[in-house]
Formats: structure tokens, C-alpha cells, sequence
């Protein structure tokens, strides 16, 4: 997922918008790399479509992706080290993967602990997983709402804020899963 823009404006602004355009083109170049890594016959199977997401601020547009390759047969016994293969998400660390994790590092000068890193569900068969980018955590202090966004050469200050406000909102869904969580920090 990368690009998104308030529902009540008109889908087309997002699609149109040169900095929307190159988000996804870096991250699904960057993701088909990274994948590359771990299986065979990467392919993008889909680029960049639009979905509504529902919201309770009126919802958002978000234009994603989908990436899909062949793991090897025996996957499921080294499914962990194909996972910390991957890590951290080039969706939150953006390209290239290496400088930007060093850049975020220097500018944030704290850990993350599990924010931006992934929530997983194995049954042994079936795998559902999710990169944290928006993750509340209780700690001695209260909670804490972890929420951020993606910076590319196009961004506007102004509109990457709003952006996040907007993003901040929590989507309405009827799906509830409760998640086996692997932290992937930037320790």
C-alpha cells in the first residue's frame, strides 16, 4: 500500500498526483527485489489499484499493489528466516533500504520496539501478516499511538501532515484477528 488520499476527494487526484505515482514505483521496485531474495518467478501481479478504506473521519483512498513470487518447497521449516530476510519493510523504510534505515536511525535517535515492524498468524498452513504502521503500546506511562508516513523528493510539508492526521483514524472492519507478534526494530 503506498499512496493515499482523503475519500471525500475524488480517486483521480490520487492517481494522477506525480509524488503518488512515484511512491508505489519505488516500494513495488524495492518489495520485487527484496522478494527476490527468498523466492522464484517474482511477479507483480497487480500495480497500484484503488480501494476505498471506510474510516470513522469519511475513509480514504489507498492505491496498493500486489507483488507475489514461489517459495522453495520446504518453506514452512525456515519460514522465520525467509521473514528476517525481508526486514525491515521496504514500505517503511524506502529505497535504498540500507541509507534510509541509517537516516531514520539519526533522525529519531530512539527505538521503535515493535512499531513498523510486523504482526503475524501461523496456523502451519496459511500465513497473515502486517507491517505496524500505526501501533498503540501501553507502557508504565499510559498508551502511546505510533503513527508516521513515507517522505519522497515530491513531498509537500504541509501535505504529508495532513496526510498523517488523516491516516491516524483507525479503518472500521468486521475482521478481528489477534496476531503473533515479531518485532522487527531498527536496533
Amino acid at each position: 500500500m503506498k499512496g493515499t488520499l482523503a475519500g471525500h476527494l475524488p480517486a483521480e487526484m490520487l492517481l494522477n498526483d506525480p509524488k503518488e505515482k512515484a511512491e508505489p514505483a519505488t516500494i513495488v521496485d524495492l518489495i520485487r527485489n527484496d522478494l527476490s531474495q527468498v523466492a522464484q518467478k517474482v511477479r507483480v501481479d497487480k500495480y497500484r489499484y484503488v480501494e476505498h478504506i471506510p474510516t470513522a473521519q469519511g475513509g480514504l483512498w489507498q492505491t496498493s499493489s500486489e507483488i507475489s513470487g514461489e517459495l522453495p518447497a520446504n518453506f514452512h521449516h525456515q519460514l522465520g528466516d525467509l521473514i528476517f530476510q525481508l526486514l525491515p519493510a521496504g514500505s517503511i523504510s524506502g529505497a535504498p533500504k540500507t541509507k534510509t534505515v541509517e537516516i531514520i536511525q539519526a533522525a529519531e535517535q530512539q527505538k521503535r520496539g515493535y512499531y513498523t515492524g510486523i504482526a503475524a498468524y501461523w496456523n502451519g498452513y496459511e500465513l497473515d501478516s502486517c507491517v505496524l504502521i500505526r501501533f498503540l503500546e501501553k507502557d508504565a506511562n499510559g498508551l502511546r499511538y505510533w503513527s508516521g508516513g513515507g517522505i519522497t523528493a515530491y513531498s509537500c510539508e504541509e501535505e504529508e501532515y495532513k496526510e498523517l492526521k488523516e491516516k491516524v483514524y483507525l479503518p472500521l472492519s468486521s475482521a478481528v484477528h489477534k496476531p503473533f507478534t515479531v518485532a522487527d526494530t531498527f536496533e
